[in-house]
């Protein structure tokens, strides 16, 4: 996808949910992807079942608590967001959701603007959610410090929060076993860039999953 076609049909719905796209705008060294984090690594977060009333008002005034109080927004309110790369659509996203086949995703550099609705323009764009009031999502601080995951299930939304993602042991054990996966149907692109954060890591003297 080309750069303006990308800027139509995926930054414009995430302006009108009140996120400023910044391209090309990734910090240096950050954790490729979170996944694989425990109980033990979750310090916060919320949940609400679907008929809360007034359901993304209550969401969206949770969720900038949460990015507030956690650190996600650095002082020029801006932070990161795992968005599905190459995807042309409101309805292409929504296939991949539906199907349960995940795109590929990257980090994206976004700004909150004065003006936002995550929980509900965000959601209902597809690239942060299912429709309005089901969210799903991966934000995370420039810094690496904080990763908020939103997702929904079959009775409400749950956003929680992991602090220091890249140095949890279950994240980096997740990733190891990424790069010694062999599979002909394994995403060798994103293999090498996990493979690579973890080499980048250990020539910084620690070891891969830091024992």
């Amino acid at each position: 996808m080309g750069t303006q076609e990308r800027e139509r049909k995926v930054y414009r719905p995430l302006w009108r949910a009140g996120l400023e796209v910044i391209p090309n705008a990734v910090p240096a060294g950050t954790i490729p992807f979170v996944g694989g984090y425990r109980i033990e690594d979750v310090v916060g977060g919320f949940s609400h079942p679907y008929e809360t009333p007034r359901l993304v008002r209550r969401l969206n005034a949770d969720w900038y608590e949460l990015a507030v109080s956690s650190g996600l927004l650095d002082h020029r309110r801006e932070f990161l967001v795992r968005l599905p790369q190459g995807t042309r659509t409101h309805r292409a996203a929504l296939r991949h959701t539906e199907s349960g086949n995940d795109a590929p995703a990257v980090w994206t550099r976004v700004r909150l603007l004065e003006r936002w609705d995550i929980m509900g323009r965000g959601a209902g764009s597809a690239f942060l959610g299912v429709h309005a009031g089901h969210p799903g999502f991966g934000m995370m601080a420039l810094d690496s410090s904080v990763y908020i995951h939103a997702s929904t299930g079959e009775i409400g939304v749950d956003v929680l929060t992991v602090v220091h993602p890249d140095r949890s042991e279950n994240v980096l054990r997740t990733m190891e076993r990424i790069v010694l996966h062999d599979s002909p149907y394994d995403d060798h692109p994103f293999k090498r860039q996990v493979a690579a954060w973890l080499a980048g890591r250990a020539r910084s003297g620690l070891s891969p999953s830091g024992r």
